[in-house]
């Protein structure tokens, strides 16, 4: 039976049957007076108001919302977070602003192996606590499937903890979540000089186990995917030990994600691209041949613009020349308590338009459809398209183009998932 029949929508589809690229980005799949039909939980029409209230009327017992004046589209898909901590680095915050760079802090301990610290002190239940009004947050602006990693724990007892407490999140939160292992976001201080020493421990020890938990957890019976990335950076992990670390949790059926070029160029996005990555992500420091390498790859380019505006740094990810070169572009808030405390997906896209050019189309396009493909999603969310999930937003303004326009406050009206109004 018919749940929900939203009407007289400014409707916005991103319809694709795959990410867009391109002339493409631009195309919003705009239909005025549009209308789409829900029943248990997934889109089942989409189309003219006239024609879908026509078709239905007879049905009688179902609701009606007339959204006139309003845009409907996709709910976001945020492609990279690390929403799940404990603690905050709001001192690091007012180092940076007196001049000291990311790898200045993280070279004094602070950083990654700061929120480190503070996730090994955390039980499962603190961590849990700590994260669900954060999705909430993520919630409200607009959010309804975002990835969430690891790599706080760095060891094999705290980065299984982080794997449960994302698995808790998932059936607790009406968010629908990607589990990604990331055992490889830095090297802890017990094995500080030995880098090496701890790729070989990531791939012998922690990525069999993250397998085995992985097999065992509700997301492999619901056929979630489940990534495996990398910090492939300076000070952290070399071109070759990336590369190990991804082709072993590859072998064990992960898919692949990549930290590459946020500060230096490495390799990396050619090395992850080679691999065959879902995505590879920040993509700061790329150059332009491997831009032309990624852009006839199949791989997602997730940029990360959040984490450059909380730097104040004027140097962003070339994003307008990917989309140019014909690679597929997706946007995230990287949300997590250093480099991008930011929930806002919606800001993103604000700060994409103004530093790295893109339109709003092809913002909005980044941050839906092309961001469910960069966590493999791209058949379940992403965009209004019979079949798929009913993750639905009810924008407060007439034009889709006010999502980058307006920034600073939220204009999501109303949050509709898996068909429930939230």
């Amino acid at each position: 039976m018919l749940d929900l029949l939203i009407t007289h929508a400014t409707l916005i589809t991103c319809a694709s049957d795959g990410p867009k690229r391109g002339d493409a980005m631009r195309d919003i799949g705009l239909m005025e007076d549009g209308a789409l039909a829900i029943e248990n939980g997934l889109i089942i029409d989409v189309g003219r108001s006239d024609d879908l209230l026509r078709r239905y009327e007879v049905l009688g017992d179902f609701d009606v919302m007339d959204v006139r004046g309003k845009v409907v589209c996709p709910g976001f898909v945020d492609a990279h977070t690390h929403v799940v901590y404990a603690g905050d680095r709001a001192a690091e915050f007012e180092m940076r602003l007196q001049g000291k760079t990311y790898q200045e802090i993280m070279a004094a301990g602070g950083g990654i192996l700061s929120t480190m610290e503070q996730v090994r002190k955390a039980t499962l239940e603190g961590l849990v606590r700590l994260t669900y009004p954060r999705l909430n947050e993520m919630l409200a602006l607009g959010t309804t499937t975002a990835e969430i990693k690891t790599g706080y724990g760095l060891n094999l007892v705290s980065e299984i903890e982080m794997l449960l407490a994302i698995a808790m999140l998932d059936q607790l939160h009406p968010m629908t979540i990607i589990p990604t292992f990331l055992g490889a976001h830095a090297i802890p201080p017990e094995y500080q000089g030995r880098a090496e020493e701890f790729t070989q421990y990531i791939i012998d020890k922690m990525i069999p186990t993250a397998a085995n938990w992985f097999r065992d957890s509700h997301f492999a019976a619901q056929n979630t995917p489940f990534f495996i990335d990398v910090f492939c950076e300076q000070n952290a992990f070399n071109l070759d030990q990336a590369q190990r670390i991804l082709q072993a949790g590859a072998a064990y059926g992960m898919q692949i994600k990549a930290h590459v070029d946020e500060f230096v160029n490495l390799g990396g996005a050619k090395m992850a691209v080679d691999l065959g990555a879902v995505s590879i992500d920040h993509l700061d420091m790329t150059s332009a041949e491997e831009v032309t390498h990624l852009a006839a790859s199949d791989t997602v380019s997730v940029i990360i613009p959040a984490v450059n505006f909380n730097f104040g740094s004027t140097h962003f990810a070339d994003a307008r020349g990917m989309i140019d070169a014909g690679a597929a572009v997706a946007l995230a808030t990287d949300y997590n308590p250093g480099s991008a405390p930011c929930p806002s997906m919606p800001l993103v896209m604000a700060i994409a338009c103004r530093y790295q050019h893109l339109l709003p189309s092809e913002a909005l396009n980044a941050s839906t459809i092309n961001a469910a493909y960069a966590v493999g999603m791209g058949d379940k969310v992403g965009s209004i398209q019979v079949g798929k999930q009913a993750d639905i937003l009810i924008i407060n303004a007439p034009d889709y183009r006010h999502l980058a326009y307006h920034f600073g406050g939220n204009l999501v009206d109303k949050v509709i998932k898996h068909g429930k109004i939230l």
